[in-house]
Formats: C-alpha cells, structure tokens, sequence
C-alpha cells in the first residue's frame, strides 16, 4: 500500500462510521422514543427482557446506547438492577443485526438477482431515494426516513472503500504474519478489546473486521479472538457513562462487563478444548464477511441462553465489586424525583424529551396542589397547611431551574419536528407553572395575615369568592390538561373562561366597593380580598398563556399579543358561545 492507498482507507473508515453516525440516528428519531418507553414499562420477566434490549438495540443500531440507557434507567430509578440484566443481555444480540447488514458486502455471484443484493447494487438507488426524500418531501418521518437511507448508503460506500483499499495488503507477507499472531486467543482477544473500546461501537469494530476478511487474508483463527475482544470493548461506554452515579448504575455497567467477560471465558475454553480434540479444520480457512455475523451471532445467543439462569449470581457478583458503604448518603424521596433528568437521556433526544415531559407533569401538578391547598387557608387557616404550600413551591422552583437547564441543553440535539415542538411549549410554560405557584404563596399569606389578625369575611362574601375560586381552580386544571396532552381543544376553550374570570374579579372589586359604602365591610378586608382577587385574576392570565403556547406551537405562530388581540378583539361565533356558556357555570350569588 503507499501513501495515497492509507487516505483510501482513512476516508473509507471515515464515511463507514459517519453512515453508521447518520443512520443510528435516523433510526432513533424514527422510532420516536417508543421502543425505549415500551424498555422503561415493560421489563417484568427476564426473557421479556431480553427480547426488548435485542428489539431496542436492533432499531437504533447500537448496543452501546441501549446499556447507557439502562445504566440512566438504573440511575434514576425507573429500573431495578435485575431488571437490567436481561436488557443487556438482549443489547449484545440486538447488536448483530449491523454485521448480517455489513456481510452483505461479500456477495460473490454471477447471478443478476443475486448480485442486486450488493451495497454497490443498490446503495447509489437507497442514496438517490433518500436525497429525493429529504430535499423534495415535507413530511418529517418520511426526511427521517431519508436520513436513514442516506446513511445506510454511506456506510454501505465506507465499507467497500476501505475493502478496496485494503485488498493489497493480502500480498503484504508482514500484514498477513500479523493477522496471523492474533491467532493466538490472549492477542486477538486484546486487539479486538482495544479496536472496540477505542471507537467505542462493537458494530463498527466488527464492520472493519469484515472488511478486512474481504481481502482474503483473515484466517478464522484470528477472527473469532478478535470477535470475543470486540465484545469486552464495547463495555467502555457503558462504564464511563456510570462515572458519577449511583451504586445501582455502576452495578449495572459492571453487570455489561462481566456478561462478556464470563462469556467470552467460557465460549474460549470450550471451543479451544474441544478443537484441541477434534481440530476444526475451518480455523485455516479465510474468513469472510457472512462467516464473521454468523460467530458473532453464535456467540451472543449462546452466553445469553447460558447466562440467563445466571442473572442473579451477576447481580450478586456486581454488588460485591460496588459494595454498599457504611456511611451511604441517604437520597431524599425529592431528588429521587428529579433524577428522571438524567443527563444520559441527553443521548438519546427521543427518551430525554419523554423524561422532560414526566418533569413537566410532574411540576405542573405540584403547581395545582398548591394553589388548591392556599384557597382552602382562606376558609380554614392551619400551620401544616401553609408550610405546605410554601414547601411545594420551593419544589416548583427547583423543577423550574433543573427542568429549564436540561431543555436547554436537549435543545442543542437533533430532534423531531415533533419533539422540538414539545420542547418548545415546557420551555415557554414551565415559567408561568412556577408563577402559579408564586400566587398560591401570595394566597396562602393573606390567609395568614387573616389567621393572625382574627379576621373574617362574611358569609356573602365568602359565597362570592367561591364561585370565583371554583373557575380558577377549572381553568387551571383545563390550562394542565391542554399542556400535558397537547390537547388543542382545550388551549383553545382556556381563553373563553379567562375572560369570565377577568368578569368576576371586576364584579367582586365591586360588591366590595359597595358593602364597603353601606358600612359592611373594612378597608383592612378589602386590602386582603384584592390580594387574593389579584393573585386569582394572574393565575388566570398565566392559564391563558399556557393555552396560547400549545396552540402557538402546534399551529406555528409566533406573535402572542396579536394572537390573544386576534381572539379578544376579533372573536368568532364560538368564541362568543363558550363565553356565555362558561358565564352561566360561574354566577355570582
């Protein structure tokens, strides 16, 4: 080979793993993070498992990002350690799909049919569709789709590259006397670990053996060493992914590593034992392209059907290497809830946003609990009750600085239409959620100072501010349902009711005006009460933006004072209905 042949095949090994990059990714969106929800929700049984990590794994083409994904499952608490074993034992089977892909590059035939089976055959048509799909199509799915398409073909292009590239080294006496020392297990299985852990993929590792063996000079002597290291090495991610978790998740980083270690020792021992009795006679032979996905696949489904049974002595065997400490640090049931915010998930954009949107709920229901535990103060005032509220909203806050960080940081990865419009709307509501909370503390302080200064309103006011309670208290359920199922129909019924309690606030400010004149009521409890009509009127003003946003967001607008001044000023018919509708729910005693 000379200098310009090297380039050859730098640049093929560069468009092999960038197609692999492309495609992955392509695949992922696709998918649309629901194999990795069906992989949080459905892991009961182990064989169960088992075929969802292979499932997982197969769709995103990578067995790396299956385990970061449970060791960030483990992390958070979405899964037990023993849940994991089985996914990752089915991450290293689903990762054999990429080789049978790979081996189609070593078809030989003469044969029309045959020979269309051949990347060089159909890549240039799979690049063309996915061109055509990604420059003259709208549909997000169907550019994903292109995406994919564009990126099996590079790879598929990589892959021939660096086979051509690599073909003279089969006349190379030195090349062939190094592939020959990897013959000898320890050193074929080192090479393989380091080649893997270094680019850290075990698909792509194995792709560049395949192309190697297109050159003839790959004995199966030396492959199928180098197939067992290549399965030790792709561990690494999983291991430096658990740098900084808990206990649990480096267990189940070490479970990935024991998994292939025990494995690859026990398929080693076997084989070599036997062949020392029998001498298979096709360890001389070259290997080829189909012959590598065959070994590898024969390897992972063999350990995983051995060490199944087995799962729970690696469990056990993982706690013993990650011992429990005497003095371990006791996590808050709270912040066991903010690890759903794994920053692992960042990886995977699909299951990262799903985590986001959990957050999201998660924070907008504690706003709705503590507006409603304030109006209960108003009527009747405890000490718990109010240290409650002022509790829930320190958590709000605390949802809204974590969960805005990590929608920051998601915003920089590739995502769906769909999912950037989800991120869109947690972005501009998770602000006015946290205000509603704000408010509810404003609430619970004017019931205090009611509490303290043993004050009361009298029952006909109290009859009033009910009805305007209860129409809060139905929008901001409304604005929640209307955020958390994108639910348009809703957003769009939130503004009717907030101009009905825009109505009340104004007509209760009145009453009071009026029992104030006739000697009824104090300035002091009117102080109180336009406190809590304020704080009621701006929980729904924020209702109103929550409602705007999801419809903003689904519909592609982008101005909200000429959206809202399109609805309050231009109203429609139905506009006009739902006004007089909501009126006749909330009327005043």
């Amino acid at each position: 080979m000379d200098f310009f042949s090297v380039l050859t095949l730098l640049g093929g090994l560069a468009m092999f793993l960038y197609g692999m990059n492309v495609m992955g990714d392509g695949l992922e969106k696709v998918s649309g993070g629901k194999l990795e929800k069906i992989l949080e929700n459905l892991t009961s049984s182990p064989v169960k498992a088992v075929l969802l990590g292979a499932a997982v794994t197969g769709v995103i083409q990578s067995s790396s990002a299956t385990t970061v994904m449970v060791v960030g499952f483990v992390n958070s608490g979405i899964m037990q350690l023993s849940q994991a074993v089985g996914v990752i034992m089915g991450a290293n089977i689903g990762t054999t799909v990429t080789s049978w892909i790979l081996s189609l590059a070593g078809i030989q035939s003469s044969n029309f049919f045959i020979q269309l089976l051949k990347p060089t055959s159909f890549a240039p048509v799979l690049a063309l569709i996915g061109v055509v799909f990604l420059m003259f199509l709208k549909d997000a799915k169907k550019k994903d789709i292109g995406t994919i398409l564009i990126g099996f073909s590079v790879l598929m292009f990589g892959m021939e590259t660096m086979s051509g590239a690599v073909k003279p080294l089969a006349e190379v006496p030195e090349f062939t006397g190094i592939l020959l020392k990897f013959s000898i297990p320890v050193l074929g299985v080192l090479a393989g670990t380091v080649l893997t852990a270094v680019i850290q993929s075990s698909s792509a590792s194995v792709g560049i053996l395949q192309a190697l063996c297109i050159t003839g000079a790959v004995p199966y002597s030396a492959a199928i060493p180098i197939i067992m290291g290549q399965n030790i090495g792709t561990c690494i991610t999983a291991l430096l992914s658990a740098i900084g978790a808990n206990k649990n998740a480096k267990r189940a980083a070490m479970v990935h590593l024991y998994f292939n270690i025990i494995g690859t020792i026990v398929f080693m021992v076997v084989f070599y034992t036997v062949n020392t009795a029998v001498h298979f006679p096709f360890l001389t032979e070259a290997a080829t392209p189909a012959g590598i996905a065959v070994i590898h696949s024969a390897f992972n489904i063999s350990v995983t059907i051995l060490l199944l049974p087995f799962s729970k002595l690696l469990v056990k065997l993982a706690c013993l290497t990650v011992r429990d400490k005497g003095t371990e640090e006791v996590v808050s049931p709270e912040d066991k809830e903010f690890k759903i915010l794994d920053t692992r998930f960042l990886e995977t954009p699909a299951l990262a946003i799903e985590q986001s949107r959990n957050a999201a709920r998660n924070m907008a229901q504690e706003a709705k609990q503590a507006l409603r535990i304030a109006l209960t103060l108003i009527d009747d005032y405890s000490e718990e009750k109010a240290l409650q509220v002022q509790k829930i909203e320190s958590k709000v806050d605390r949802y809204e600085d974590e969960l805005g960080t990590y929608l920051v940081n998601l915003n920089h990865k590739n995502l769906t239409l769909e999912d950037s419009q989800s991120l869109s709307i947690m972005l501009h509501c998770i602000g006015d959620f946290e205000r509603i909370s704000d408010h509810a503390v404003e609430i619970k302080d004017a019931a205090e100072e009611m509490h303290q200064k043993k004050l009361h309103f009298s029952q006909k006011a109290l009859a009033e501010l009910h009805v305007l309670e209860k129409a809060v208290n139905d929008i901001v359920e409304m604005a929640y349902q209307a955020f958390a199922q994108r639910n348009m129909g809703l957003a769009a019924a939130v503004e009717p009711l907030e101009e009905v309690v825009d109505e009340l606030c104004r007509e209760l400010k009145n009453r009071h005006v009026d029992r104030l004149r006739a000697g009824e009521c104090t300035i002091e409890m009117g102080f109180i009460l336009s406190d809590i009509n304020t704080g009621l009127e701006r929980v729904a003003d924020h209702c109103s933006n929550i409602g705007v946003c999801v419809t903003q967001v689904r519909e592609n607008l982008f101005d909200t004072h000429s959206h809202l001044d399109m609805i309050k000023n231009s109203p429609d018919e139905k506009f006009y209905r739902e006004v007089e509708t909501d009126r006749s729910k909330y009327v005043l005693p």
